[in-house]
């Protein structure tokens, strides 16, 4: 009998370390099905995907800032009959500047991405796996859940959440034959900080910035191998300890500093 090829459900997955993860996914024979915004976007990415590794891609365009999207999008894998082996939850924005000056509704819309859409993804796919005994999840969190961070206030905090809801969860389910393993990247070169208005930043327009299929490889291996979490990069898991032993207070200051724009530093 032949046995069912695996599917892996990916947000976010035509830029950035989610395209890179679908990469790492279908190169091991995993389909994928990709879900974004842009049907173009998901077309080339999809061609691109099947050209290289021969395996199906299904996209659904669809635009997570809304409520509904995520549930929308579980509904239509389910109507095509698909199984859900792996779900990666990587879509993800920010916003820069001083909370007293920022767009609200823009804020409120990066609470709906980056939390309501992975809190929904991983209610309705984890209950599949629990009950069928298997399945992983990938979180995909940030270097700046374990840290504040002025000018990126919102962005932070819903990492922090991300990251605290994924190790409560986790417990809740570690012996019942899912793995649900966090990713956490620092500063990586993506669109992340175009789309975030942050690319003035000090430690943007000055730091260096991690390769995302680097990053990628990271968070899939560790996935792979089953573990809780991984801070990708070595100086970004010497940031993370850091932030750990430090005062808050301390920590705030010195990632204030360096978000900073630049040519208020001149």
């Amino acid at each position: 009998m032949a046995t069912q090829p695996q599917y892996a459900l990916i947000t976010g997955a035509t830029s950035g370390i989610g395209r890179e993860l679908a990469k790492l996914f279908a190169q091991d024979k995993y389909n994928l099905v990709i879900v974004a915004r842009s049907q173009d976007e998901l077309a080339s990415t999809a061609a691109e995907l099947e050209q290289a590794y021969g395996i199906r891609v299904t996209t659904i365009a669809k635009d997570l800032f809304q409520r509904q999207a995520p549930q929308e999008v579980y509904d239509e894998i389910k109507a095509q009959g698909l199984q859900i082996d792996a779900l990666v939850n990587d879509a993800g924005q920010g916003q820069y500047g001083e909370f007293v000056d920022t767009d609200l509704g823009r804020e409120l819309d990066i609470v709906q991405l980056n939390i309501a859409a992975y809190v929904t993804f991983t209610k309705l796919y984890l209950k599949e796996m629990v009950a069928r005994g298997s399945g992983k999840i990938l979180q995909v969190s940030s270097l700046g859940a374990e840290i504040p961070g002025p000018l990126q206030a919102v962005y932070h905090g819903t990492k922090a959440f991300i990251t605290s809801f994924s190790e409560a969860v986790r417990e809740e389910t570690k012996d019942r034959g899912v793995t649900i393993t966090i990713l956490e990247p620092g500063v990586t070169d993506t669109d992340f900080f175009h789309k975030a208005d942050m690319e003035q930043a000090k430690i943007v327009a000055e730091g260096s910035k991690a390769d995302p299929a680097k990053v990628a490889k990271d968070g899939y291996e560790a996935l792979l191998a089953g573990k809780d979490k991984v801070v990708s990069g070595f100086m970004n898991k010497v940031q993370a300890v850091i932030g750990n032993v430090l005062p808050d207070s301390v920590v705030a200051a010195n990632m204030h500093k360096q978000a900073e724009p630049v040519d208020e530093r001149k």
